[in-house]
């Protein structure tokens, strides 16, 4: 028996040995597999993430793109680019723009809006440039934003290097970016013919950009002038007004690298300048032999809107406003002026109370009032004091602080009306509307400006009998009776004949309601 029980417990012992080590297998087996699936889990998370890779987000600053197709293009008349407030028919600048001339058209115009607004944060995953995983460079976002047809924006954060000349280029150095190349012109209209493009290229190896001959720890932007530079409208439109979107996160910490620079139209707009830069501006075309080395580069600039800041769709880096520019141009100027009279604030009555001051400019060539007096007659008899301006005999800078005297600014519909930009914050301007179905462009140009600036706006549309037009060709020719089917024949003819061989007779008794709503907005 004690054999037998012997026997018995040796095998329960070996039974309970097998037991306990079969646990021990599939304990083990249990952990490795957990152990697996968090090594998995943090791979996974570390090869989706490049900036964990790298040790945290990337700072760069982008400049979100534009989108604006060629039918938005209206603008204040066609402008001879050597007068700033008044504008002859120039054709080359009326090809560059067309306006719709159908609810249809606009209605679409519309919808392309929304579509792109949709689509902006997917476009904006689409920008970059030195940033991406450093084992994963083809997958890494582009640097330059080519996609939309107004202007181009391309952005190098990091070793980036501008060398000028006849064949400027402008290099980032980053093993983190896809080596590309791209051509930019970069302007604010950049399908307009005879602007010149930068290479903008990025590179994995220093050794193939050109090296460093001098360097400045503060960023640059690259933009270019000429297009429809020289134009009074457009010098706000196309470049001072988006180098305003570009630049101001800067803070004046940045240098303006210009392709085709014009000494003489730089030194007009020397203040806005100096306020935008405390840098040297640099004439890329001339920089030979000079490779320029900065942390950080923007190529191109432009703006979503005519002659106005839209802050959800400009990337100003700071949310600024046109509200904020106009701000901006009086501090450039040493305007005094930051707002209007109020004519419910001045003194007990009994008192010699001044007068409300409105400045009515003068056009000499097209668009011209064919009754002015009456129309000055009809202000001061509302309560006005009168100053008729025509073309500016002071210099910029001084006519800029006249502007910013008045309370009121009227004018015809046109490259003058751009003066708005130095009347105080609250003041009013009254936009004459020339016949032939303008009113939308002049809402465009001047219009959504003046209220976007903080100004009252009025506007009052010319009637056919009230046009020179009439005279020319009656009553019954399509010019005077079907203005839709004259603006869907092509811009050449709504550009030469309404807005390049009209004048205007205003109706007193019509136009007087809109001289006494200005003097309203002031009380």
């Amino acid at each position: 028996m004690r054999r037998g029980e012997a026997k018995g417990s040796r095998g329960a012992n070996r039974s309970s040995l097998w037991s306990w080590k079969s646990s021990y297998i599939g304990y083990g087996l249990v952990v490795g597999f957990v152990l697996m699936l968090l090594y998995l889990m943090v791979s996974a998370q570390f090869s989706s993430s490049p900036n964990a890779y790298l040790g945290g987000p990337a700072k760069i600053s982008q400049t979100e793109s534009i989108s604006s197709a060629r039918h938005q293009e209206n603008h204040a008349g066609q402008e001879d680019g050597n007068r700033e407030n008044e504008e002859p028919y120039n054709e080359e600048v009326a090809r560059t723009h067309t306006e719709p001339s159908t609810g249809q058209c606009q209605g679409n115009e519309r919808n392309s809006d929304i579509t792109e607004e949709r689509h902006q944060s997917k476009r904006k995953d689409n920008l970059g440039g030195g940033t991406g995983d450093f084992h994963n460079v083809a997958n890494t976002k582009p640097i330059c934003d080519t996609s939309f047809g107004k202007y181009d924006i391309c952005v190098l954060d990091g070793d980036a290097r501008a060398q000028g000349g006849t064949a400027a280029t402008v290099t980032l150095v980053s093993p983190h970016a896809a080596p590309q190349e791209w051509k930019i012109k970069p302007y604010s209209r950049k399908y307009l013919d005879g602007l010149k493009a930068v290479t903008v290229k990025s590179v994995t190896n220093p050794e193939d950009a050109p090296q460093c001959t001098t360097r400045l720890n503060v960023p640059a932007i690259v933009i270019e002038l000429g297009g429809l530079t020289g134009n009074y409208w457009h010098d706000f439109t196309d470049v001072l007004i988006p180098l305003f979107i570009g630049a101001s996160r800067f803070s004046g910490e940045v240098q303006l690298v210009v392709v085709n620079l014009l000494p003489f139209w730089v030194d007009k707009y020397r203040k806005i300048f100096s306020q935008i830069s405390r840098y040297e501006i640099i004439d890329l075309d001339k920089d030979h032999g000079v490779v320029r080395c900065y942390p950080h580069v923007v190529v191109g600039y432009g703006s979503r809107k005519e002659f106005t800041i839209d802050p959800s769709l400009d990337d100003t880096g700071g949310g600024y406003t046109m509200l904020n520019f106009t701000e901006f141009l009086r501090h450039s100027y040493s305007l005094p002026r930051d707002r209007p009279i109020k004519l419910n604030a001045i003194g007990p009555p009994g008192l010699a109370r001044p007068r409300p001051r409105m400045m009515i400019l003068e056009r000499t060539n097209s668009r011209k009032f064919m009754n002015l007096p009456e129309v000055v007659a009809a202000a001061e008899a509302v309560g006005f004091e009168v100053t008729v301006a025509g073309r500016p005999m002071a210099s910029f800078d001084e006519f800029a602080r006249e502007v910013n005297s008045f309370d009121v600014m009227l004018g015809v519909h046109g490259a003058g009306l751009t003066n708005c930009l130095f009347l105080p914050t609250g003041a009013v301007l009254v936009q004459i509307v020339p016949y032939g179905r303008l009113e939308n462009i002049a809402q465009t140009d001047f219009g959504d400006p003046a209220q976007d600036m903080g100004l009252r706006y009025i506007q009052y549309s010319i009637a056919a009998d009230e046009s020179s037009l009439m005279d020319v060709f009656g009553k019954d020719h399509p010019m005077i009776k079907d203005p839709i089917a004259v603006h869907m024949s092509g811009w050449g003819n709504v550009a030469e004949w309404y807005l390049g061989k009209q004048d205007v007779r205003v109706n007193i008794d019509r136009f007087r309601p809109a001289v006494t709503q200005a003097l309203e907005y002031l009380q």
